[in-house]
């Protein structure tokens, strides 16, 4: 923390369910404990992963960060970090532009009702669901933009047609895939 010139930080989390999961979430308890964290979570935990976490140690998960856009909306996922009072937070809120979410059809058309862009109708689109979401920019305007979503609201029809898009699958990789989850649990950081 003194290298980040810090006196705590918001929020640390296990980025993925390899490893040993339990030391460090142990670790990150004693954090919590010491209000050198002011919360504590996890990123990618699929629900039996994540229930494992809740029934095998003290402090429940603020958060699981998991893959949450249009083409994989984690809707089941979701139901149950919400029984478990887990906030589900959404990494690629965009899937970084895959499957032409930039080009959706479905998605300009109701962005063109609003007058606004397709990021701004993905972001409305996950707040609306109580999804907290990270859009990543690097662009001032792009920021601003991200924004100014709190001015129009989707309706439950537009919300439906957006379910349509779901795949119910990563664009990425697949956290359950044995190869994947051997490669993941290889890397050093």
């Amino acid at each position: 923390m003194k290298a980040l010139q810090l006196d705590y930080l918001d929020l640390y989390l296990i980025h993925q369910p390899y490893g040993d999961v339990y030391g460090s979430w142990r670790a990150m308890e004693e954090l919590y404990k010491a209000g050198k964290v002011r919360a504590i979570g996890v990123s990618n935990f699929h629900p039996d992963r994540l229930m494992d976490l809740i029934v095998h140690n003290e402090i429940l998960p603020a958060v699981n960060q998991v893959e949450t856009h249009p083409f994989h909306q984690q809707i089941d996922n979701q139901q149950f970090m919400l029984e478990n009072n887990v906030q589900i937070e959404s990494w690629g809120p965009f899937a970084e532009g895959r499957n032409n979410l930039f080009q959706n059809e479905l998605l300009g058309s109701i962005g063109k009702k609003y007058d606004k862009s397709i990021a701004q109708v993905v972001l409305r689109w996950l707040t609306q669901r109580g999804v907290v979401a990270i859009p990543k920019s690097i662009r001032k305007e792009r920021m601003a933009e991200n924004f100014n979503i709190f001015d129009f609201e989707l309706s439950q029809e537009e919300i439906e047609l957006i379910k349509t898009l779901d795949t119910k699958s990563s664009a990425f990789f697949d956290h359950r895939d044995p190869a994947m989850v051997k490669w993941l649990g290889e890397r050093k950081l």
